[in-house]
């Protein structure tokens, strides 16, 4: 037979074909390596001298799912239908067929590559590697029969569990539970698996009763199936709102685990094509794909980072240790430096606590972080010990001159190559850097807290921060496992900024006599975490106040502050910190706070303005308005250009639901005439803080979209 192929190479093992799959960089399901793999199927079965076929992967990947951009934007729900009918017609071929065919499972082994895996006829796993059906979390739910066939092989509960979450399993808990038939060390896994296929050949196993399909001990009863079904759709409701694949896997599952399999993997494939065409799909999918491109910028395009080895710590509070601990985890060699002894004492009291959840959850041992503090974190309280680091992460007081004077010593202590990163959240970087011989070297490294457990790293550029650092910046952030999103310096640089507009509108809506609490059970309904009351109080009312003094005085009149929210700041309440915000946190449970309920009531009694009923989807209307112009305004501004990005840092860094794809993505599906519209009714009835960025007014005009 035929031997090598564009993705697929062949070695004949004693009468055992032995397929290595490669398809860089992942091993996915593209069109090329689905025709290669079924033209290698189709000729290792007619050719006499084979007797049994092994299935491996290359690298870190046994293959990793389907090519989701062939997915994404696909809208003809019968034509996709289709194509997934012919698909599951090729696995069948593979779990039906009388040639043994075994999985030698060298790396992760996802959604499609799963289901191929669970149509081979025995199954042999590396230790430690991943196995899942990861397709909900980009809006799908398994389409190749993984809804049916994994059921069968280690039953409902642990079916329902991986498929409605996503997330995948190790080697070691799959064969416990049946997903696989041995695990073995990764330079003995191909050994294993012909062995394996020389047990069919023998007769020892039978291919059929080996397929998937006919295994039906773990189909349960009709009545451990409803009580289990009965269980699953109440938690899915509860956790999955505004999401649709959970759901749609619920079903295909429920109505499913039949005795005539091929009809349940037709009902899968239609279900599978609800999803797919749908746009909550099409956001994850792009939020996917954003995430994996995340800067990549043009203007970095080929310079080499620097490499990163030693890292500086200035500060251990509560975001200093956060960061201590990514650099920990990332295997860098840590200095900390604080201001005296006793505080570096504190500071590394609080690096143990950031590793308190891994300890507890048994991810890793108290031993192990011994070991690693030991051997990876020095402290020191001057900065000349500081010479040799490579980069220098900055989280000392929020003050401009204290931090100047740091910066302004160190660089006379390090080499004229080491990086200087501040993660200031105010103050403006680009002054900070004014003082430095070179301000090139500067960048902001905007961590959010908490920092080990926040995926966003906002990369501040100031005016003259360097190609070269920011590369670097680049590089790091993906080695400390975070997403880097780049902007240009300003105040609140691009995600503060746009947080507190999104959330802006609720004070001018509670002085038009709009109650709080339906703003609050609105802005959660839509989908955020939280509603701007609940967050304002998490932050503390007095930042939040102090920022928007800073945005008037920097940003002009449009950004005065409110004279309602004046008022709720001099009360004195600024939120969890001081027992009391816009709610009195002294009982079991939150309740309005008297106090700024009186100064609100004093506010409305004095304007003369009289209670107002506002629908939900009013309220959101206002809310959602207000911070797509305030995008528009920043993308004017030059802060940042890029809406992919500017969408992962509202989902990664606020919590702005998903499945909405971002808040430009939701003008997108609002129509920017609608936002320009609501935007001008506002400004009417509210004033300048509303009025349209010309750049919304021009793409109301030209019928234009953020997204092409």
């Amino acid at each position: 037979m035929k031997t090598d192929y564009q993705t697929i190479q062949v070695e004949l093992r004693d009468h055992v074909a032995v397929f290595t799959m490669n398809n860089p960089p992942v091993n996915q399901l593209s069109a090329q390596f689905r025709a290669d793999l079924a033209e290698a199927l189709n000729e290792a079965y007619g050719d006499e001298g084979v007797n049994a076929i092994v299935l491996t992967g290359s690298g870190k990947n046994f293959i990793a799912g389907a090519d989701i951009t062939e997915i994404q934007g696909v809208k003809n729900k019968e034509e996709l239908v289709a194509g997934m009918l012919e698909g599951m017609k090729f696995m069948n071929v593979i779990e039906t067929g009388t040639t043994p065919v075994v999985a030698a499972i060298n790396g992760n082994c996802l959604g499609g590559g799963l289901e191929i895996a669970m149509c081979c006829h025995y199954r042999v796993a590396v230790k430690g590697v991943n196995l899942g059906q990861p397709e909900v979390q980009i809006g799908l739910i398994p389409g190749a029969g993984g809804t049916q066939r994994l059921p069968r092989l280690i039953g409902l509960r642990h079916a329902l569990e991986m498929i409605t979450i996503g997330k995948p399993i190790k080697s070691e808990v799959a064969h416990q539970r049946g997903l696989v038939e041995e695990i073995t060390d990764s330079e003995n896994l191909v050994d294993a698996a012909v062995k394996a296929a020389g047990r069919f050949v023998a007769g020892e196993l039978k291919v059929s009763l080996r397929a998937t399909r006919n295994r039906h001990h773990w189909i349960p009863s009709a009545a451990e199936k409803t009580a289990m079904m009965d269980f699953t759709k109440a938690m899915t409701a509860a956790q999955a709102k505004g999401y649709i694949a959970p759901f749609k896997a619920v079903e295909a599952i429920d109505k499913g685990l039949s005795y005539d399999i091929d009809v349940d993997l037709k009902r899968e494939a239609d279900l599978f094509a609800d999803c797919a065409v749908s746009d909550v799909a099409n956001n994850l999918i792009g939020i996917f794909l954003n995430t994996r491109a995340a800067g990549k910028l043009p203007r970095i395009e080929g310079i080499e980072p620097a490499e990163i080895k030693k890292v500086a710590m200035l500060g251990g509070g509560v975001m200093g240790s956060g960061i201590l601990n990514l650099l920990l985890k990332g295997g860098f060699e840590t200095m900390l430096w604080d201001i005296n002894d006793d505080a570096l004492e504190k500071g590394v009291g609080l690096v143990r606590k950031t590793f308190d959840y891994p300890i507890k959850k048994k991810k890793m041992k108290a031993a192990d972080l011994e070991a690693m503090i030991e051997n990876q974190l020095t402290t020191t309280s001057s900065l000349e010990d500081l010479k040799d680091v490579d980069l220098i992460i900055e989280a000392v007081l929020e003050d401009m001159k204290v931090k100047q004077d740091i910066w302004k010593k160190l660089e006379n202590v390090c080499r004229s190559d080491v990086v200087f990163a501040t993660n200031t959240s105010a103050l403006p970087i680009t002054e900070m850097a004014s003082i430095l011989n070179d301000p090139g070297r500067m960048i902001g490294l905007h961590f959010f807290n908490p920092a080990h457990r926040m995926m966003l790293l906002e990369i501040i550029c100031a005016a003259k921060t360097s190609d070269e650092t920011l590369a670097t910046s680049v590089s790091f952030a993906r080695a400390i496992k975070k997403i880097p999103i780049v902007v240009n310096d300003g105040p609140g640089f691009y995600v503060t900024r746009q947080l507190i507009a999104l959330m802006g509108a609720a004070v001018y809506l509670t002085a038009d006599g709009v109650d709080g609490e339906h703003i609050e059970a609105a802005m959660v309904d839509f989908g955020m975490p939280m509603g701007p009351a609940t967050l304002a109080d998490l932050t503390g009312i007095d930042i939040g106040y102090h920022v928007g003094k800073t945005f008037e005085k920097r940003l002009g009149k449009r950004y005065a502050v409110h004279p309602l929210t004046e008022a709720i700041y001099q009360t004195g309440c600024y939120g969890r910190k001081t027992g009391a915000g816009y709610f009195d946190y002294s009982g079991n449970q939150p309740v309005p706070n008297p106090k700024v309920v009186e100064v609100v009531q004093k506010y409305l009694r004095n304007n003369k303005v009289t209670p107002k009923e506002m629908s939900k989807e009013e309220i959101i209307d206002a809310m959602l308005a207000l911070g797509i112009n305030e995008a528009a305004l920043m993308m004017e501004e030059g802060i940042c250009d890029r809406p992919q990005d500017m969408d992962l840092a509202m989902i990664y860094g606020t919590g702005f639901p998903p499945y909405r794809g971002g808040i430009l993505r939701y003008a997108d599906k609002w129509g920017l005439k609608n936002v320009y519209d609501t935007l001008v009714g506002l400004e009417k009835h509210y004033g300048e803080r509303f009025k349209p960025a010309d750049l919304i007014k021009e793409m109301a005009e030209e019928g234009r979209t953020f997204y092409i």
